[in-house]
């Protein structure tokens, strides 16, 4: 079975990818879910997050405030870099038992689709890695549409990720996700990797 680390620029279309991928008998590992439950459910983690980024953040039910805790930890890169800190760990003990899952039904390939693959140390899981890439602007309206924010918000998301050099160094695979490029030739490459 091949680990696939699917990553990339915030509304460059990894979900895209992935779907397709997904039709070659893949497993997708969303890791902001996987991350949203390991954070709804594990007392360490939201004790942590309290405390760096204030009590209010866990609500009265015990669910996160994701908005606001978004608002703080995305305010700039010292906090960014604080709340992966906190969640990565637990997120990634997560992801290898899912894929050890996966593996034990048999599917050809689990794609771990993560915007900080590099950053949380889930790369040394995968076999191969793939970084998909569009321009700002088209990421921008991507964005803005896909989870009906402001301009405003929709950079400060862009802006505290890496540029997109940091993932075409860093990926075995770049996929270009934007006219004219077409999707379903750049994947062929990756689905060749999964057949073999």
């Amino acid at each position: 079975m091949k680990i696939i680390g699917l990553t990339g620029l915030t509304g460059a279309g990894k979900s895209t990818v992935a779907q397709k991928l997904m039709a070659y008998g893949c497993y997708h590992i969303d890791a902001d879910k996987v991350a949203r439950d390991v954070i709804n459910n594990s007392e360490d983690v939201k004790n942590k997050l309290k405390e760096r980024f204030g009590e209010d953040v866990v609500m009265v039910d015990g669910t996160i405030n994701r908005p606001l805790l978004a608002s703080r930890a995305f305010a700039d890169e010292e906090s960014t870099n604080a709340l992966n800190e906190i969640t990565h760990p637990a997120v990634t003990k997560e992801i290898q038992s899912i894929i050890k899952d996966m593996s034990e039904i048999g599917y050809r390939g689990v794609i771990i689709d993560a915007i900080a693959l590099f950053e949380s140390g889930e790369d040394a899981l995968c076999d191969f890695t793939v970084a998909v890439i569009a321009p700002k602007e088209i990421r921008l309206e991507r964005i803005m549409k896909r989870d009906n924010i402001t301009e405003e918000k929709a950079l400060e998301r862009i802006n505290a990720q890496k540029d997109e050099s940091f993932f075409t160094k860093k990926a075995d695979f770049v996929l270009w996700n934007y006219p004219p490029y077409d999707i379903n030739v750049e994947i062929r490459p990756i689905v060749a990797q999964i057949q073999l």
